[in-house]
């Protein structure tokens, strides 16, 4: 019973996504202009994190984004943002698919964030992040204890 929840929200961020990908760009859109072609690059993201909150959320953490025509990009993962939280956490062999995506570099920047979040000793979390018209999927499952509603930003550079 305890798993119903992350159920829902993996059903809802895939239907979120499944509805975002099908729908094609406008004509005029940045994506149909400059020889750039359809965002149609299959981007995955492999992460571990490790946090800490109370008031304000912090946690930084390590990647690699892979895509299907053979590229990849080791990164930086930084969260930072507030609200009414409280705990210590870390999600190891997290995973995230990206949407949207024309080029490698598409992935890179500050995603908003925002949840309602509770967990202890093990926990799950699946949630939908957005920049722009590229959206990211992740899920992940870690140990501690994290308690709380917050909204903030999830950063990915290169590193």
């Amino acid at each position: 019973m305890k798993k119903f929840p992350l159920i829902i929200a993996s059903l809802l961020a895939a239907a979120a996504m499944a509805g975002h990908a099908a729908s094609p760009a406008p004509a005029g859109h940045p994506s149909n202009e400059a020889g750039r072609g359809a965002p149609d690059l299959d981007c995955k993201l492999t992460f571990s994190l490790t946090g800490w909150s109370l008031l304000y959320k912090h946690a930084d953490g390590t990647g690699r984004v892979t895509c299907e025509n053979g590229q990849s990009m080791p990164v930086k993962i930084s969260i930072k943002g507030g609200g009414l939280t409280a705990g210590k956490w870390h999600i190891d062999n997290g995973k995230g698919k990206f949407t949207d995506v024309h080029a490698i570099n598409d992935v890179l920047g500050r995603y908003a964030q925002g949840g309602a979040h509770a967990g202890v000793v093990k926990s799950a979390e699946a949630q939908v992040l957005t920049k722009g018209t590229v959206s990211l999927a992740l899920a992940g499952h870690g140990e501690g204890i994290d308690l709380g509603v917050d909204v903030g930003a999830f950063t990915i550079s290169r590193r």
